[in-house]
């Protein structure tokens, strides 16, 4: 989102750049802005870990991350430039004298630049140690400055609403607002950007995007593996907190919001908080009604015999973890009146693929209905991975003598476009380094969507699934899945 704003001289701070995040994403997409000149002049990457380490050996290892990960080649021209930014540094997070430490670096660094340099810190690292760290920075006055020095936190933004707001609260005695920069990396993604250029940058769409045009809108995010080696931090977690609380429910935002009068952040930002709040709560009562979860079973899978969820690592043999949850939500607003919004997720599905499906209403009278063909519903389907594109269906004229229709697509390929489309991490990673805080989650939002979800934790947490597992791996999902579209003549597209 950024505008072409002049990046300041930055130090970067990464807590836990040993761990798994920095050497798949964070390193990666640092290096890639370098090499796409989208750095700032001045910058220092100050790699904290608790082991004795040299620059030599941590550098080498990030490049070794990076020929695997990396989006773009690692070249000798490039990675010399790029190595000289690195600085490992020991640090103990529990030690007030390594934040000290940490200080008299980060001021050495503003001596070469001569300026006092911004000041990123990103904790990627486990909820449990936010306090910790915090505190800290509190007490050595790391991040003073809430004009030039920032704070990224990757979720979870607490495992329910009280526990965010207690996250707020902390992060608010150490930190202002503007300075906290909630990362959700699918808000990253191009195409999902792409939705405010496709929405509010052309007038064909908008007059159509209410309830008077509009049947419903399906939110998809399919994955194709599952737990993989996250058993343990799956297991406390599930579909419905690790995907609907933040990823698709930041999407719908982006799909239901009102225009926003500019692209200023607080204004974009206030009109997704507006949506979370009209998004009809579901009762306690009503949950199985509007919700639906599931846990794959073991299965056969190209050939292959494929484990069920209880037989993963780390896994509960009686667990009642949910790894898919679909959920149909109503917005009382006047745009969006009595149009269902269906979203789903889950782990081990057919294949990989997150879209988003927006269906017309019919014609209330066609000219062909009394036509032999059957008319095909209009669709505007936002592929989001492993496809990037726009693809707009509708009815045309099968080319011959007679008045035949059939089904037509019309197609925006992102990769058509640029085929080297920046990855998420460095979307966000740069509009951090800007202090645009458009794509990232403010305290707000994440409070309202936890109250989204609330009662169907509550629900599904306190009352046993009885039927789990109750959908095959390399499936769409369990059956109640398709009644719960089905009630309302819908399918899963």
């Amino acid at each position: 989102m950024n505008q072409n704003r002049v990046l300041q001289p930055t130090n970067i701070v990464i807590f836990g750049a040993t761990g798994d995040l920095a050497k798949r994403k964070l390193f990666p997409a640092f290096y890639n802005l370098y090499i796409d000149g989208r750095m700032p002049k001045g910058f220092n990457i100050v790699a904290l870990g608790r082991a004795e380490n040299t620059d030599e050996n941590f550098r080498n290892y990030v490049k070794e991350n990076l020929e695997s990960f990396s989006r773009k080649k690692v070249t000798s021209e490039d990675w010399a430039g790029f190595q000289a930014h690195i600085t490992y540094f020991q640090h103990q997070l529990d030690e007030e004298n390594s934040y000290k430490s940490l200080q008299q670096k980060l001021q050495d660094f503003d001596a070469v630049y001569g300026t006092r340099a911004n000041r990123l810190f990103y904790l990627s690292i486990g909820p449990n140690f936010i306090s910790t760290i915090s505190n800290h920075i509190k007490s050595t006055s790391l991040a003073s400055d809430p004009k030039r020095d920032r704070i990224i936190i990757e979720k979870p933004f607490g495992h329910n609403k009280q526990s965010a707001i207690e996250l707020n609260s902390l992060l608010a005695k150490t930190f202002e607002e503007e300075q906290i920069y909630r990362i959700d990396h699918y808000l990253g993604k191009e195409t999902v950007q792409n939705i405010l250029a496709f929405r509010f940058g052309n007038s064909i769409f908008e007059p159509l995007w209410d309830h008077k045009y509009i049947e419903s809108v399906q939110i998809t995010v399919a994955e194709e593996v599952g737990v993989e080696t996250r058993g343990a931090f799956y297991e406390q977690t599930g579909a419905l907190r690790d995907m609907i609380q933040n990823h698709l429910l930041q999407i719908l935002c982006m799909v239901a919001m009102e225009p926003p009068a500019s692209l200023q952040s607080g204004e974009i930002r206030d009109r997704k908080v507006d949506v979370l709040k009209c998004i009809r709560r579901i009762s306690s009562d009503q949950v199985d009604h509007y919700a639906v979860r599931g846990q794959y079973a073991k299965s056969i899978v190209n050939g292959a015999e494929v484990k069920g969820y209880r037989q993963e690592t780390g896994i509960a043999e009686d667990s009642n973890t949910e790894t898919f949850a679909a959920i149909k939500f109503y917005l009382d607003n006047e745009r969006w009146q009595d149009v269902p919004f269906y979203v789903r997720t889950g782990k081990k599905m057919k294949e990989k693929h997150s879209y988003i499906t927006i269906q017309f209403k019919p014609l209330p009278h066609s000219t062909f209905s009394d036509s032999p063909h059957h008319l095909s519903a209009n669709r505007l389907i936002i592929n989001i991975q492993p496809a990037m594109d726009i693809r707009l269906q509708f009815m045309t004229k099968k080319p011959g003598l007679t008045l035949d229709l059939k089904p037509a697509e019309m197609i925006f390929d992102n990769f058509a476009c640029q085929e080297d489309t920046p990855e998420a991490y460095e979307t966000l990673l740069q509009d951090a380094l800007l202090g645009d805080l458009t794509l990232f989650m403010r305290s707000d939002q994440v409070e309202e969507a936890w109250d989204v979800v609330t009662t169907i934790q509550e629900a599904w947490e306190n009352n046993k699934d009885l039927s789990f597992p109750n959908y095959k791996a390399g499936s769409w999902g369990p059956e109640d899945s398709n009644a719960l579209v089905e009630r309302q003549g819908h399918s899963w597209v």
